[in-house]
């Protein structure tokens, strides 16, 4: 695939409206959840005002890395949300927006005067993303909740390590990802049924570990047919051969998956198994489940036999979808993901430079881009409240009073 050139992304960024230009978030966000929902929606073109998790990770100069991924293109407001005078700064907000982000327990937002029914009233036309651990209704909707906690109820954790050993989490905090793409899709949604029904808004109720639910496959109608349980299954993927992770001589990890009746033949006569790739027991899925073990053996000691490079390319010739197991230094020097501009270099204000990850999706017409990083903490709160009619006095008196 060809590189995406940058003098036709310029021509194109300057001839066109990013497609959520003009559309105003507000986010009241904290973590993970919330921030990453608002910050897709601001990467393609979304005004976004943050009002303010910068100390989690690996900090650099008091700031977390991190922030300057997840607030990049975002403006930072501060606010007590315990004070009326904020309370009503945020309503001021709320009439001009598009739309609210927020992540807080249910409840939180209707203790400050700012649930659902308070800003309705204050703008017809809001969307109201809620991201929560367990919704804003049922029996659990007041129980704290992180992506842990989704990610097990959910049902993600079960399935996830060796069957001989206990659950084990994904290496990142997976569960409150997708609760924000599931918010950015609600919130989409739900621009366009307010441009077609009828100019009225409406709130979008995240769940954690229903985002988490909706991603597990067949596990549901596989129980209610057959009662079956899906357990851990390691590194291999469950009814499905083969499709596994193997070691190799020089001690690396490749992932193959010949799971497909033709890829199947291809692949055992690529690595001198003439006789399984002609099994007629062996032509089909069904088969090859029953005999799982000596095909993972044959595999395996090929694999075994073999440094990493002549794995990946017995098997490109051989057109087997195959790879290694990518570590972030891996990540960071592939020349794939330099040709697709997914290792962006931004410069901090100490002059040091900063890669961070470029953005997904890849629109032709209109791509989005990186504007400005994480900002400062309260960096355009002045400007912000300057736009509502707050005078230099006004606010300097808010930051007196500690409300800003």
């Amino acid at each position: 695939m060809r590189g995406i050139d940058e003098d036709c992304i310029a021509a194109m960024s300057e001839d066109k409206r990013l497609p959520l230009q003009g559309v105003k978030v507000i986010e009241l966000g904290t973590l993970i959840a919330g921030p990453f929902c608002a910050r897709l929606l601001g990467e393609f073109g979304a005004e976004v005002i943050k009002v303010e998790l910068r100390k989690w990770r690996t900090l650099y100069q008091g700031t977390s890395l991190w922030w300057r991924v997840q607030a990049r293109n975002k403006k930072s407001v501060t606010l007590d949300l315990k004070r009326p005078e904020a309370q009503e700064i945020v309503r001021k907000l709320v009439a001009g927006a598009d739309i609210v982000v927020e992540n807080f327990r249910p409840g939180a937002m209707e203790k400050w005067n700012l649930g659902w029914e308070q800003l309705a009233r204050v703008n017809p036309g809001l969307i109201m993303v809620r991201l929560s651990g367990f919704g804003q209704s049922g029996p659990y909707r007041d129980r704290p909740g992180f992506g842990a906690i989704g990610e097990s109820m959910g049902g993600l954790r079960y399935v996830t390590g060796y069957p001989d050993r206990p659950p084990v989490r994904v290496g990142v905090s997976i569960g409150d990802s997708i609760a924000a793409l599931h918010g950015v899709i609600g919130a989409l949604m739900a621009l366009r049924h307010r441009e077609v029904n009828g100019g009225r808004g409406q709130f979008v109720d995240v769940a954690l570990y229903e985002a988490v639910f909706n991603m597990m496959e067949s596990v549901l109608p596989e129980y209610d047919m057959f009662g079956l349980i899906r357990e851990r299954s390691g590194a291999s993927l469950p009814g499905i051969v083969p499709s596994n992770t193997y070691v190799t001589r020089d001690r690396k990890y490749v992932v193959i998956g010949a799971n497909a009746d033709s890829i199947f033949k291809r692949m055992m006569n690529a690595i001198g198994r003439a006789d399984l790739a002609d099994d007629p027991e062996l032509a089909h899925n069904d088969g090859r489940v029953v005999h799982t073990e000596a095909i993972e053996k044959a595999i395996g000691d090929w694999v075994a036999a073999n440094d990493l490079d002549h794995v990946l390319k017995v098997l490109e010739r051989a057109e087997v979808p195959s790879g290694k197991i990518f570590d972030i230094a891996d990540v960071v020097n592939d020349p794939h993901y330099a040709a697709r501009e997914m290792i962006r270099e931004h410069q901090l204000d100490d002059g040091k430079t900063l890669k961070l990850p470029g953005i997904v999706p890849k629109l032709s017409e209109t791509p989005a881009d990186t504007k400005w990083l994480g900002p400062a903490l309260g960096a355009h709160t002045e400007e912000v409240l300057g736009a509502l009619g707050y005078s230099q006095e006004q606010i300097r008196k808010l930051k007196h009073d500690g409300v800003i």
